[in-house]
C-alpha cells in the first residue's frame, strides 16, 4: 500500500531559524525507510492555529498520514496535542497509548509524553516526540496499524 505523508515539525526555535530542525530529517528517513512517499514537509512555530494550518492543507493536498514531531510535552509552549483535538473527527487512543508504553521501556521521562493518533479530514495525524529518537522509536512502535488506519481514514475497502 503507498501511503502519502505529510511532516510537520512543531518548533518556535526551529520555525525562527535558530537551530537547525532535526526532528523532521529523521521522521522523513523513517518514512522512507518504510517505503511511504513524503509529499509534503513543514517547520512552524508552537502555535495551535498554524499547526492546525500545516495539518489541514497536508491532508488537502492528499497526504493520508500527516506525522507531526514535537510540542508533544508539558512545557507551555507544547499545544501540538490541543491543536490537533481542535481539528479532529476522531481521537485514536491506542496509539499515545502504545507509544507510552513502549518508550517507558526506555526512559521513565515517557511518562511525560502527550502522543497521540486521530483522524483529521481524511487523513491519519500522529503526534510523535520532539526528539529524534524518540520520534522514530514511537513511528516505529504503531508502524503495524498505520496502513489499516489510513484505508479506514480514506474510506478505502478494508479486508477485514
Amino acid at each position: 500500500m503507498s501511503i502519502q505523508v505529510g511532516i510537520i515539525t512543531v518548533s518556535d526555535r526551529a520555525s525562527a531559524g535558530e537551530y537547525e530542525d532535526h526532528g523532521g530529517p529523521a521522521v522523513r528517513e523513517a518514512s522512507l525507510a518504510e517505503g511511504w512517499e513524503v509529499l509534503a514537509e513543514a517547520v512552524v512555530p508552537d502555535d495551535e492555529e498554524r499547526i492546525q494550518t500545516a495539518i489541514r492543507s497536508f491532508s488537502a493536498q492528499g497526504c493520508s498520514l500527516i506525522l507531526t514531531t514535537g510540542g508533544t510535552g508539558i512545557a507551555e509552549r507544547d499545544v501540538t496535542p490541543e491543536a490537533i483535538r481542535g481539528i479532529m473527527r476522531v481521537e485514536i487512543p491506542g496509539y499515545g497509548e502504545l507509544m507510552r508504553m513502549k518508550s517507558l521501556e526506555i526512559t521513565p521521562n515517557a511518562i511525560l509524553s502527550r502522543c497521540l493518533g486521530a483522524i483529521v479530514d481524511h487523513s491519519l495525524v500522529i503526534a510523535l516526540p520532539g526528539k529524534p529518537s524518540g520520534a522514530v522509536e514511537c513511528l516505529g512502535f504503531v508502524r503495524g496499524a498505520i496502513p489499516h488506519s489510513v484505508k479506514l481514514a480514506r474510506k478505502e475497502p478494508t479486508s477485514c
